[in-house]
């Protein structure tokens, strides 16, 4: 698009948000002189877009009341990530949208994109999985990676990418969980059969089966380049859903610390109250269930613990126990003190 051209769409654009909007004030946002600014708005009047000009001391130019925008102008990535909004905000509750207002925007964004990308967005909604929503900062991949790895997912075809590896740190489990990039998997050039996209506390992750390791992988996304899809197919098989998978690989991913904790309650109970990102459970016994955690840290887990508001033990390790110890002590003290003294 020539420079006097995307100008113009700019110039609608500002004149879009609404109000007067003087020419001294255009021209500084354009950065063109005042007069360019005039013959850009008799552009706009020659595509029959009703700009008004007004006079007086505060005067300048308005669109005029009632005028529709014109069809939508977007991106790849723009696209992308309007639906991806708002198809997220849906399923995880975070739109205050009445009714079907989220569907009937999601619709007539699609009716407005070319048939080539109306067709890949629609392969990345009908294959992703929404769990936790974002708790911080979002990792996101590149628009052609998330693009390719759906249309596989969609195909059961076989991709190809780059990975750049994985590394630890507080991620999506919640403070002092391990950040899994690929519950182990080394960097360097993979091979995949991917069964489904989940995207999780802000972050996008495929998993399948790694033909390079011949093992069941899952992969941060943000970390792959360079994918593309393979001749062939493949049968997905039979088992968890991505969603679980994923939850299950964040879980269980080798940290410094496994921890196992009793907690009197059903495994139903225990869920309710502890992400599957973060524990798993792996077995009840009578009225007590058997709860599984990796960490790189233990110091958040006595708060943890303690919000469960249900009995438990430590089992291992000892070092868990001594920190719940003081950090019942602390609670102890809080609760005796009357005073702000120190």
């Amino acid at each position: 698009m020539s420079r006097p051209v995307s100008r113009v769409l700019t110039l609608l654009e500002l004149l879009q948000t609404g109000g007067v909007r003087t020419v001294a004030d255009l021209a500084g946002r354009l950065g063109v002189a005042e007069r360019t600014v005039r013959r850009y708005v008799d552009h706009l009047v020659d595509l029959d877009i009703p700009v008004e000009s007004v006079r007086g001391r505060h005067g300048g130019y308005r669109l005029a009341p009632g005028h529709r925008m014109p069809p939508l102008m977007l991106t790849d990535d723009e696209a992308l990530a309007v639906l991806l909004g708002l198809v997220a905000g849906r399923r995880t509750g975070l739109t205050a949208a009445a009714g079907t207002a989220g569907e009937t925007a999601s619709a007539k964004v699609r009716r407005v994109l070319p048939e080539r990308l109306r067709r890949r967005l629609d392969a990345v909604l009908q294959s992703v999985a929404f769990t936790a929503p974002p708790t911080g900062s979002a990792a996101v991949p590149e628009t052609g990676v998330l693009l390719t790895v759906a249309d596989a997912v969609r195909g059961h075809r076989p991709v190809s990418f780059r990975y750049g590896g994985g590394r630890r740190g507080a991620g999506a489990g919640g403070a002092g969980a391990a950040d899994a990039g690929a519950a182990g998997a080394a960097g360097g050039e993979r091979t995949m059969y991917p069964y489904g996209l989940v995207a999780h506390a802000g972050r996008w992750y495929v998993t399948g089966r790694d033909l390079s390791a011949g093992a069941d992988r899952t992969f941060r996304l943000d970390r792959v380049a360079g994918a593309r899809i393979l001749p062939g197919t493949f049968e997905p098989p039979d088992g968890p859903d991505p969603a679980e998978r994923v939850l299950t690989s964040l879980a269980t991913a080798p940290y410094r610390h496994a921890v196992t904790v009793w907690v009197r309650g059903t495994a139903e109970e225990v869920r309710t109250r502890l992400p599957g990102s973060v524990a798993v459970v792996a077995a009840e016994e009578e009225s007590w269930s058997r709860v599984e955690i990796r960490a790189e840290r233990l110091d958040w887990l006595p708060g943890v613990l303690a919000s469960l508001d249900l009995p438990f033990a430590v089992e291992r390790p000892d070092e868990l126990r001594e920190l719940v110890a003081e950090f019942a002590n602390r609670l102890s003290d809080s609760a005796r003190r009357t005073t702000r003294d120190r």
